[in-house]
């Protein structure tokens, strides 16, 4: 798959971005009264939508867009 650079900065950023969700369920301070049991998880609904936007905004081409909408498509809910 060859990516553009704004293809490679979007797949980063939503990369990115679930790790720091996965990241929320472990973060715990000593001062917080509050604890947070488990991580943010996206629904492929989401990333769809997420997808789309960024399709929209010519950030991909249509290959691009059919490739990783099947990676999304085809992992479990």
């Amino acid at each position: 798959m060859t990516m553009t650079k704004n293809s490679q900065r979007i797949a980063f950023a939503i990369a990115f971005s679930a790790c720091l969700a996965s990241l929320a369920g472990c973060v715990s301070s000593s001062t917080s009264r509050v604890t947070v049991q488990e991580g943010v998880k996206f629904s492929k609904g989401r990333e769809l939508d997420d997808l789309v936007r960024a399709y929209d905004a010519h950030a991909m081409t249509r290959s691009e867009y059919e490739e990783l909408r099947q990676v999304i498509m085809k992992r479990p809910n």
